[in-house]
């Protein structure tokens, strides 16, 4: 257990580093760039006033809440959704090469196009409502985990995969009680950079799409004036995905410490 401790706060120190990081290149930015101005450029003090001392602060706070709450419902549709796409599709491709080589191409076609140029025809077909927000969130996760979540099923141990066999098991057998528990690395890597994207694909998803949520009020708020908004929507957004993304993290450590004892978690 403690072990295990010792690696998860291996795991959250750089993370904590990183916010301070990200903390003085804000700053760093608004030096570098005045002719941001004090009007348009918001420092984290600002942003600070704006959510908490503010005379408004409360209805400032109500409302990012509340876009906050409808982007987290999006991004977790999607992230849910795409992951388990990304891992069924990963088993049928490494189960059945033949499947691979023939659908593989088209998704690496697909994911060559950007999201932006796709959006009016997942509209068009999922319409502008929840689901076609979720369906946008979910091709950003899908694509990396596929690829991620293979490359873990086919690290696959190849004496532990024969010996099932030997004992008469078929290759469904083999996928669950050798090749999931051995990709279960690559899985929860793949969760975590899939955290940042299916927040990014709603938030793309709310702009063009549904109108709601922090995607739709990020726009909203440059043709209003409205920065504080603006700025203190994007460190929102910002500071919840990298929570997400050590809470994932955690969760990792967690679960491989008493299934993968051996595998690196630390990355």
């Amino acid at each position: 257990m403690r072990a295990t401790l010792r690696r998860i706060a291996r795991f959250l120190g750089p993370l904590a580093v990183s916010m301070a990081l990200l903390i003085a290149l804000w700053y760093l930015f608004l030096v570098a760039f005045p002719q941001v101005g004090p009007r348009v450029g918001k420092s984290p003090v600002d942003v600070w006033r704006y959510l908490f001392t503010s005379a408004a602060s409360h209805t400032a706070r109500a409302n990012l809440v509340d876009n906050l709450q409808i982007t987290l419902r999006d991004g977790a549709i999607g992230f849910a959704s795409g992951l388990i796409a990304a891992v069924v599709v990963a088993a049928v491709f490494v189960s059945f090469a033949s499947l691979q080589q023939t659908l593989l191409p088209i998704a690496v076609l697909l994911r060559s196009v950007p999201l932006v140029a796709m959006t009016p025809i997942i509209v068009l077909v999922f319409g502008r409502g929840l689901i076609g927000v979720a369906v946008m969130a979910s091709i950003v996760v899908f694509f990396p985990a596929l690829v991620m979540v293979m490359a873990g099923l086919r690290e696959a141990p190849r004496q532990a995969r024969e010996l099932v066999a030997a004992y008469g098991g078929n290759r469904w057998t083999a996928l669950h009680m050798v090749a999931i528990p051995s990709a279960l690395p690559a899985l929860f890597a793949a969760a975590r950079i899939s955290v940042p994207g299916a927040l990014i694909g709603a938030l793309i998803g709310e702009w063009l799409g549904s109108g709601e949520g922090l995607g739709s009020s990020l726009i909203r708020a440059i043709p209003r004036y409205q920065y504080n908004e603006l700025w203190a929507s994007i460190a929102s957004v910002t500071i919840v995905s990298i929570v997400l993304y050590a809470v994932v993290g955690v969760l990792e450590n967690l679960v491989l410490a008493r299934f993968a004892p051996g595998a690196d978690r630390t990355s």
